[in-house]
C-alpha cells in the first residue's frame, strides 16, 4: 500500500515547542524534485536560535525583531490595533518547518527538470522530513565516491566557504575565526586547506580541542588573554583577516576582531553579532 503521509520536524513559534508532525507527502510541481531523505543535518546555531526565539516571551520576541515592531506600529496606524494583533497572532500560530541540510535519493521529478533523474543521490536545502520537495536549482548531485553522511554537510560547508570567499585570504596569511561551532570548525578546515595560518577563539573546551586537532592555534576566551596570544600568533603584526561565525547579540566579537587585526585587515561576519561599535 502506497504511503501518503510522512513525518516532519516543526516548531511552534508562539510556544517554542518542537513536534514531529505527520503530514501529507508533498507532490512535485514544475521545476521541482521529490527526495526521499537519507540524512538530515542539524544546524545547531541557527536552529537553537529559532528554538530560543520561540520560547521567549512576547516582549523578548519584539526586542529581537525591532524591524517587525516598526512594521506592526505602521500597520496599526493604517488598519487598527485589532486587525494588526490578529495578523501577528496568526503568524505566530503558523508552524515553522526546521532544517536546511538534506541528503537523499530522487524518487520523482517535475515537468521542466533536466538536471536530475529518478535514482540520483542529491544534497539540497530540504527540511527535517522523510520526504522533501525542492526546486531543481537548490539541489546538487553527489559523486558516487562521497558518502551520504559526508555529503549532508555540503550546505553548511557552502556557508563557511562563502565567508572565506568574501574575505579573499591568500597563501600564508594569518586568519582569526571567532566562534568554533559547526560552521566555525568547517571554516577552520577550509582555511587550513587554503594554506592559511589559523587562530580560533571560543569558550567551549570541546570545540577548542577539535579546532586544535584541525591545525589551528586556539584561545579559550574564558581564561586566556586573547590580545597577547593573538599578538604572538601574528608575530606582532595583527591578523590579516577575521571571520565571525558567532551567534550572539554582544558587540564583543566584532570589537575583539578589530583589536587583533592589522591596519586594513578584513573582517567578515558570517553568523550574528552586535554591531554597535565605536
Amino acid at each position: 500500500m502506497k504511503r501518503n503521509k510522512m513525518k516532519q520536524v516543526i516548531q511552534h513559534l508562539r510556544s517554542g515547542s518542537t513536534e514531529i508532525a505527520e503530514i501529507p507527502i508533498p507532490k512535485v510541481t514544475y521545476g521541482t524534485i521529490l527526495i526521499k531523505s537519507h540524512y538530515s543535518l542539524l544546524s545547531s546555531g541557527t536552529e537553537k536560535m529559532l528554538l530560543d526565539f520561540g520560547k521567549a516571551g512576547y516582549i523578548s520576541k519584539a526586542r529581537q525583531q525591532p524591524d517587525k515592531v516598526r512594521l506592526a506600529l505602521s500597520k496599526m496606524k493604517n488598519d487598527g490595533v485589532k486587525n494588526t494583533v490578529e495578523v501577528i497572532f496568526n503568524k505566530l500560530n503558523q508552524p515553522l518547518p526546521l532544517g536546511y541540510c538534506n541528503y537523499g535519493e530522487v524518487i520523482d521529478v517535475g515537468e521542466g527538470v533536466s538536471t536530475f533523474k529518478i535514482g540520483d543521490k542529491v544534497i539540497s536545502n530540504g527540511k527535517h522530513a522523510e520526504y522533501v520537495c525542492v526546486p531543481e536549482n537548490l539541489c546538487s548531485k553527489v559523486p558516487k565516491n562521497v558518502s551520504g553522511d559526508n555529503a549532508v554537510f555540503s550546505v553548511l560547508g557552502s556557508i563557511a566557504l562563502q565567508g572565506i570567499r568574501l574575505l579573499k585570504p591568500t597563501l600564508g596569511e594569518s586568519i582569526a575565526v571567532f566562534g568554533l561551532g559547526l560552521i566555525g570548525l568547517l571554516t577552520v578546515q577550509l582555511l587550513r586547506a587554503n594554506g592559511c595560518r589559523v587562530i580560533g577563539f571560543d569558550f567551549n573546551d570541546d570545540r577548542i580541542k577539535l579546532a586544535k586537532s584541525f591545525g589551528a592555534k586556539v584561545v579559550n576566551l574564558k581564561n586566556t588573554d586573547y590580545l597577547s596570544q593573538s599578538n604572538i600568533f601574528s608575530r606582532g603584526n595583527g591578523v590579516d583577516g577575521a571571520i565571525l561565525t558567532t551567534t550572539t547579540d554582544s558587540n564583543m566579537p566584532l570589537k575583539q576582531a578589530a583589536n587583533i587585526s592589522r591596519k586594513r585587515g578584513r573582517i567578515v561576519l558570517v553568523g550574528t553579532a552586535g554591531l554597535n561599535v565605536s
